[in-house]
């Protein structure tokens, strides 16, 4: 009876050459990021220069015994060999200066500009953050209620902000963390043009 030999899937062989590669380029990266030459690292690894070549250039797969060798002698744990390895493609987005989306908030009418530094969040919003600019038209001050937590930061000029029963006069470089639950909003504009951070965080309580 003749007997069937299983041919690896594409993906698994796929999956064997990343490994590899990954693998290869970690080792080679901090070999030359501590100025070691192949034959130095081969010695103390007990592993020859030509086998170190293959490795690095993703030829051949190590085993878990050369592995380890090759990872001491480059002073590092066997973890730092694979920390390149199947890492999650990122998803972050960009927002360039000037570049916010504008968008219509109480306030607007008076002057106040909101531009939105994050969206296409998905059909949930987690957090809004907004770069809120107020020139000398502004003259009068909505106040606010929202879920979640707010957090402001100031960059240009001086304010009064009413949080409650309590006026705070925040000053660039200041930040003030609050319930957005209890009525909020600017109180005076003190020096001018104003301009801050606030960023909305939802957690629990998501705004679709």
């Amino acid at each position: 009876m003749k007997k069937s030999t299983a041919t690896p899937s594409p993906s698994a062989i796929d999956v064997s050459s990343s490994l590899e590669k990954s693998l290869g380029g970690a080792i080679r990266e901090l070999r030359q990021r501590h100025q070691l030459t192949l034959a130095q690292v081969s010695e103390q690894a007990h592993v020859s220069s030509s086998m170190l070549s293959k490795i690095e250039t993703g030829q051949i797969m190590a085993g878990l015994d050369t592995l380890s060798r090759i990872a001491r002698a480059l002073g590092v744990s066997m973890s730092m060999l694979f920390r390149n390895y199947d890492v999650p493609t990122g998803a972050a987005q960009l927002v360039k200066r000037d570049t916010g989306m504008e968008v219509v908030r109480r306030g607007t009418k008076n002057g106040h500009a909101y531009k939105l530094l994050a969206y296409d969040q998905g059909p949930i919003k987690r957090f809004e953050p907004f770069l809120i600019e107020m020139d000398e038209q502004s003259e009068s001050f909505p106040t606010f209620e929202h879920p979640g937590t707010e957090f402001i930061h100031m960059l240009e000029g001086t304010m009064e902000y009413r949080h409650g029963n309590t006026v705070y006069v925040l000053e660039p470089g200041d930040s003030l963390t609050f319930s957005g639950q209890i009525p909020h909003g600017p109180e005076r504009l003190v020096d001018k043009p104003i301009r801050f951070l606030s960023v909305i965080i939802y957690g629990e309580t998501l705004i679709s």
